[in-house]
């Protein structure tokens, strides 16, 4: 195997692509721009030719709808482009029953900026695609951010209208959640994942590639909503029915476009986990495996458990909205049994998960961080590994408490509340085992190191009021208020978000080669935690004081404190530009970065920054931990024929 691996490695980096000009002919006849340009008429053209037969054929007038060609064409379009694109070009060609082509794999990995446009299944490629749109979409909600806080900087403001004001809001979260958030951990994995387990690629290439392609066209779909006859979606990331199936057109472009993020996500999930599972390196046992993997892998769990729940809510609202089928109004006649509690049910059985999806795999990228910057061994590996499951598990039991105030059976809120409470549990577990690695450790405070502690801090603040909430009284109370928008933010942007800040801090060197500028970095950090402690700490006490969330105005009580923090929110949106900054001129002209600039022990750092095409020249085994910093020659993983491998050492042993 580790001769086939090298083979390909040579095979694939010796021939070069031809960038000679192709006849117009010939472009339209291969994957591509070109061709998916022409598909986008012809998805077109099919939802309106189909569409138009059907309402003939059942003697709908008048025969050319918009509505119902519009709901089609979001369907049909972003197919047609991906199969214009080449998305399924293989698979096709395998379909109908043709010989099976050679496989040169020419198509693998980046020789220019070129490759990043097209489908191409190496997933280093993916990785960078996957985390580079992700972080486009983090910049225009991050904008729509900054209207909704303008809006809002003193009462009676008329900035935007409460209709636009609405839109904006509710194109900010969804895409923050559904297009950054999750994708952009889907991408750090995608990249780092099949090196830290040691394989040459994900189990399956093409279908890593397709569900990079769905992620942007959903993003895309949701701003495109703002073009839409009667404004954009206006109903919050939520998207509550029966008021959803009563909205205009514009509804329709988010319920479309969480079924293509969704997609996206589940094929991601199932590859990571048949990779994991299926494709690790001789010796690298699960309890071998970098707590980043495990966290990918309870992670990709969830996933493919719960979106499918929140396919099904927006397949119903479609349903309820183009064909009528009342599955959530219950008022629209003495024999409906629609009924409206059931939307709910079903988006937070997939929604409260979700927080889960957002932050496991940041706790492993802490994990991975504070053991390479505090060198020591991560405290309680196991019962680390254990918590990530605990969750996955415990993540199902919850789902109602936020729906506390919605008019559900009452008897229903205590058993939530306990286990709400009882998922404090294995996250706490966290918490701790990582101040006990950080206990007397050789801390290294790189800008990494600085998010990873910050994270902690922050993530912890809003842990302590996320148990507030859970408690019935206290929800009930503030449900409605600014408190529940500050704990929100505590955890997505004060957890998630710094968590991802760190990892693109980390394996920035070996995704580009590049090291990024320090003080760029340490600049980026301390202006980022100071300016989002003072917009969103204060949400806190003026929630307590009764001021109301989702709404165009408020009362003038709240001026002074709302100004404050919408003047430290455009604050907290310029520290982004330095974090950009630093990506582009370090990418660009930062210095070379070694192979293992961290000195870390885990598999991805023993290879060149970037990778080769295929990871490793040699399949690794591994013969240890990969958190043995500190045991006197103690390695994780060696590059030799399993046979001639090292032994691992007494004190390895007896970790294991």
């Amino acid at each position: 195997m580790a001769t086939t691996v090298a083979e390909h490695t040579t095979a694939v980096t010796t021939p070069a692509r031809g960038r000679s000009r192709v006849p117009l002919p010939a472009k339209l006849r291969r994957g591509g721009w070109y061709r998916a340009a022409l598909f986008d008429v012809l998805g077109l053209g099919f939802a309106v030719g189909i569409t138009a037969l059907l309402r003939f054929v059942n003697h709908q007038h008048p025969v050319i709808d918009g509505h119902a060609i519009t709901t089609v064409a979001l369907f049909s379009v972003p197919v047609f482009f991906l199969l214009g694109l080449g998305a399924f070009d293989y698979w096709l060609y395998w379909a109908s029953g043709r010989p099976t082509r050679p496989e040169t794999h020419e198509d693998h990995g980046a020789h220019s900026w070129r490759d990043y446009f097209r489908v191409n299944p190496d997933h280093k490629v993916i990785g960078i695609q996957y985390t580079v749109t992700s972080f486009f979409f983090l910049f225009v909600g991050g904008m729509l951010a900054m209207l909704i806080r303008a809006q809002l900087a003193k009462p009676g403001m008329n900035f935007l209208t409460p209709e636009e004001f609405n839109g904006v809001f509710s194109v900010h979260a969804s895409l923050l959640i559904f297009v950054f958030v999750i994708p952009v951990f889907a991408g750090l994995a995608n990249f780092v994942l099949p090196l830290m387990i040691g394989a040459p690629d994900m189990a399956f290439p093409r279908l890593n590639a397709l569900s990079y392609w769905l992620l942007p066209i959903g993003g895309l779909m949701m701003l495109a909503s703002f073009l839409a006859p009667g404004g954009s979606f206006a109903t919050g990331w939520t998207a509550y029915a029966p008021l959803s199936t009563d909205m205009p057109i514009g509804q329709l472009f988010f319920s479309i476009g969480v079924q293509f993020a969704g997609f996206s996500s589940i094929f991601t999930a199932l590859n990571f986990l048949v990779t994991i599972i299926t494709m690790r390196a001789p010796g690298m046992s699960f309890f071998r495996l970098p707590l980043l993997v495990w966290a990918n892998f309870a992670t990709s769990l969830l996933v493919v458990i719960a979106t499918p729940f929140i396919a099904s809510s927006q397949f119903f609202i479609l349903l309820d909205s183009a064909l009528h089928f009342n599955f959530f109004n219950a008022f629209v006649g003495p024999h409906t049994n629609g009924n409206v509690l059931m939307y709910q049910h079903i988006f937070w059985f997939y929604s409260h998960p979700a927080v889960y999806i957002m932050m496991l795999p940041g706790f492993g990228i802490i994990s991975e961080v504070i053991a390479v910057n505090a060198r020591k061994p991560i405290f309680g590996y196991r019962m680390m590994a254990f918590s990530l499951i605990a969750i996955v598990v415990l993540g199902f039991t919850v789902w109602a408490h936020h729906m506390f105030v919605s008019g559900m059976q009452p008897w229903i809120r205590i058993p939530m509340m306990v286990t709400t409470a009882i998922i404090s549990v294995p996250t706490g577990i966290k918490i701790f085992s990582w101040l006990a690695t950080l206990w007397r450790g050789v801390l290294h405070m790189s800008t990494q190191m600085l998010f990873a502690l910050g994270f902690i801090t922050m993530f912890t603040l809003g842990g302590i009021s996320g148990v507030m909430l859970a408690m019935v009284p206290f929800d009930i109370h503030v449900s409605q208020t600014y408190f529940i928008v500050a704990h929100i933010h505590y955890v997505l942007f004060g957890g998630s978000l710094f968590t991802i800040f760190a990892g693109v801090y980390h394996w920035f060197p070996k995704m580009t080669g590049r090291m990024l500028d320090e003080r760029l970095g340490r600049l980026h950090f301390w202006s980022t935690f100071i300016f989002f402690n003072l917009t969103f700490g204060p949400m806190h006490y003026i929630g307590l004081l009764g001021m109301p969330r989702r709404v165009y105005s408020y009362s003038a009580q709240f001026a002074g404190w709302n100004l404050f923090i919408s003047i430290c929110s455009f604050f907290l949106g310029l520290t982004f530009l330095i974090f950009l900054w630093n990506i582009v001129a370090s990418w660009r002209h930062g210095p070379r970065a070694a192979g293992n600039p961290w000195r870390a022990l885990s598999l991805e750092w023993q290879v060149s920054s970037p990778p080769p095409i295929f990871n490793f020249e040699t399949i690794p085994t591994v013969v240890g931990g990969p958190y043995e910093y500190g045991v006197p020659g103690a390695v994780h993983g060696v590059f030799k024929p399993p046979a001639e491998a090292r032994r691992p050492s007494a004190v390895a042993v007896a970790r294991e």
